[in-house]
């Protein structure tokens, strides 16, 4: 039996098109959403992502700004470029595109971003709200995993859900995400110190993976009937984009992630969702 495929793509169209509506009636009542990015250097992941980001705006009529840096640019430099946004009203929400270079710490100045503009949902404000299980702006990559799961009816209200991969933009989020009252999931969050990981995730009924290791996860740590998703991604060194799940789990799961992820345009999408709610929140 086939697995279902997880089509986040699909639904990130059918996302758009909801905030399409919602933006055009913004707009005939005067207001123009606005959304600015702030790149730091030219590592090409980041600038291919946030020239998708812009032609999303674009394409739905949203207000676009984008701020580049210099790779050398110092703390001081950035931390100016970030307060001048939070403190221009024509702009209602922003981002500093992640990995930042080496020599800026990304917590610092994630941090300095104004929770109110914070359309990364990354802000320690936003995260303390998702931890007390009253969350606002939601990090968008695991709201995306969330909604893909919930799309397509795969269960997770008391269901065993292993996350392979703690970090701070996905896994740990997301971990708080999926067990907050309402979406139930009992959660286990592995990592790279996990022993007998294949033990750990062969009895779960959901498997995801956001470690952007190849072939991670295989047929034989995965529960006949289990769904599957990819988050982590990775590139070869001819530039192909490899998935955290091996092709061979197609003959285990029941809900699987296509090969190449599905889970991206869905973050774009969450991004603008939380643009839309800050926008909305600032004019209540």
């Amino acid at each position: 039996m086939q697995p279902i495929i997880l089509d986040g793509d699909g639904l990130a169209r059918n996302i758009r098109a909801r905030l399409a509506a919602e933006i055009l009636r913004m707009r005939r009542s005067g207001i123009t959403p606005s959304l600015a990015t702030v790149l730091v250097g030219n590592d090409p992941a980041s600038e291919a992502y946030i020239a998708r980001k812009h032609a999303d705006c674009h394409e739905l009529g949203i207000a676009s700004r984008e701020v580049r840096l210099p790779g050398a640019v110092s703390g001081k430099e950035l931390a100016h470029h970030i307060d001048r946004l939070n403190a221009d009203p024509s702009v209602h929400g922003f981002l500093v595109q992640l990995p930042l270079p080496p020599h800026l710490d990304d917590s610092r100045f994630i941090a300095r971003v104004d929770p109110s503009k914070d359309i990364d949902g990354l802000h320690p404000e936003n995260l303390g709200k998702l931890l007390g299980g009253e969350p606002s702006i939601l990090p968008c990559t695991p709201a995306g995993v969330l909604a893909l799961l919930q799309h397509h009816d795969v269960p997770l209200a008391g269901r065993n859900v292993v996350i392979i991969g703690r970090g701070a933009l996905v896994g740990r989020p997301l971990a708080m995400l999926l067990s907050i009252k309402g979406v139930d999931a009992t959660v286990t969050l592995a990592h790279s110190r996990s022993t007998d990981l294949d033990q750990i995730t062969v009895r779960a009924d959901v498997v995801i993976s956001a470690t952007g290791v190849k072939d991670l996860v295989r047929e034989h740590m995965v529960r006949p009937g289990a769904a599957v998703v990819g988050v982590g991604i990775h590139r070869s060194e001819s530039g192909e984009i490899l998935s955290d799940i091996a092709p061979c789990v197609q003959r285990r799961a029941a809900w699987l992630t296509p090969p190449h992820g599905s889970v991206g345009a869905l973050t774009r999408a969450m991004l603008l969702k939380n643009l839309l709610k800050l926008v909305a929140m600032r004019s209540a």
